[in-house]
């Protein structure tokens, strides 16, 4: 039970409450102006303590500085350096001004919803432009995820960052390659063998530049992707693929000669598309301005400027324009579930809407039922409510 004292100030009469906290030990809270407010915090100590959720003031204020590197040192034990990049810089850019200093006692769900809707109108006076959607959530996310592991520590009790309002992420338009256009960038790139892989097999960008001579199975026609390849920050890193799960990919019939040829003369744990440092080939970079082999390619091709990425896409569309079943896309491209490859390639399955329609016609069709007729089911009706 916790108990109400006062005593004198040089500023007039306070009041303190006293109470064992969780832990057992004597804890006083002192500085209450008015013996109201000393019996409202008094019972709200009682109530916290029987549920076993009582927080001590003093605890909340740890800041989030304090707080930030903790937590991103524990997302380096489960994270790709790829995904930890993003969440480093925007840590950097975007949470530590805004909040570095502040106890996480002080701050307010109002204050959090501000910070976004500023992230996203920026400040032309001060030349800070407008954030993408994409940018804010993720640095929210930071926050949020701070302090979701501060409540799990009981240096809060609740998250004041949940529940606000997030920019929504609008969705970017895929763009797929026809067979003729993936063999007219082949024939204008100085890298055919790597396109035609990209385009008819799916795989990432960084699967495909860490495959090794070994993981071409010439016999069965199967690319083994059992490692990932990327660069961050320059430093190169090799790791699993993006799901963690290695998987085998069918390449066709056409492609089995260019990569007999991409695979002679080496050692089976030499790079099957070795950059011209015998690393792992960089992602080429595409724009109006890049020189990348890639970007000339798609302009001799007279083709959209698409990234390597868009081949992947441009893989799912062929297999499923081939009447490849969702579970077979999804083990091709290495999604974690078919569900996933539906969500993401929704538009390449809208014709099969149509068939379900055409069938369900057909077999109602083939009843020997007698044909609805448009007005007969109303005329019944005003039949019988005339009648009534």
């Amino acid at each position: 039970m916790a108990t109400i004292e006062s005593y004198e100030t040089k500023a007039g009469l306070r009041y303190m409450v006293r109470y064992r906290g969780l832990d057992r030990k004597q804890t006083k809270e002192r500085g209450i102006k008015t013996k109201r407010e000393a019996l409202a915090r008094k019972a709200a100590i009682e109530f916290e303590l029987s549920r076993g959720e009582f927080i001590k003031p003093s605890m909340g204020q740890v800041t989030i500085s304090e707080l930030s590197e903790p937590w991103l040192d524990r997302k380096r034990g489960h994270l790709k350096p790829s995904s930890l990049r993003p969440l480093e810089i925007s840590l950097r850019r975007q949470v530590l001004p805004r909040w570095e200093n502040w106890r996480i006692s002080e701050i307010r769900h109002t204050g959090v919803q501000q910070w976004i809707t500023d992230m996203r109108r920026g400040d032309p006076d001060r030349g800070v432009k407008p954030l993408s959607a994409t940018v804010v959530i993720r640095a929210y996310g930071i926050l949020a995820g701070i302090l979701d592991d501060a409540v799990k520590d009981q240096l809060l009790q609740k998250n004041p960052a949940r529940g606000v309002t997030l920019p929504k992420k609008g969705k970017k338009a895929h763009v797929y390659l026809s067979h003729e256009d993936v063999h007219r960038l082949a024939e204008e790139s100085e890298h055919p063998t790597v396109v035609f892989v990209l385009a008819y097999c799916g795989l990432r960008w960084g699967e495909m530049a860490a495959l090794r001579v070994k993981d071409v199975n010439h016999f069965k026609r199967r690319l083994h992707v059992e490692q990932n390849a990327v660069y961050v920050g320059g430093d190169l890193h090799i790791g699993s693929p993006k799901t963690h799960e290695v998987r085998s990919v069918p390449f066709p019939k056409f492609l089995a000669d260019p990569l007999r040829e991409s695979c002679a003369g080496r050692h089976p744990d030499d790079l099957v598309f070795p950059g011209p440092d015998l690393r792992p080939m960089r992602t080429p970079r595409v724009s109006a301005e890049s020189r990348s082999w890639l970007a000339g390619a798609l302009r001799r091709a007279e083709l959209p400027l698409i990234t390597p990425h868009d081949l992947r896409h441009t893989a799912a569309s062929l297999a499923v324009s081939a009447r490849a079943n969702v579970k077979a896309v999804q083990r091709m491209l290495g999604h974690a579930s078919a569900a996933m490859t539906l969500d993401v390639y929704a538009d390449l399955f809208d014709d099969d809407l149509d068939a379900v329609a055409d069938r369900m016609n057909e077999a109602v069709s083939a009843l020997s039922v007698p044909k609805l007729c448009p007005n007969q089911e109303t005329g019944d009706m005003l039949k019988a409510s005339t009648s009534a």
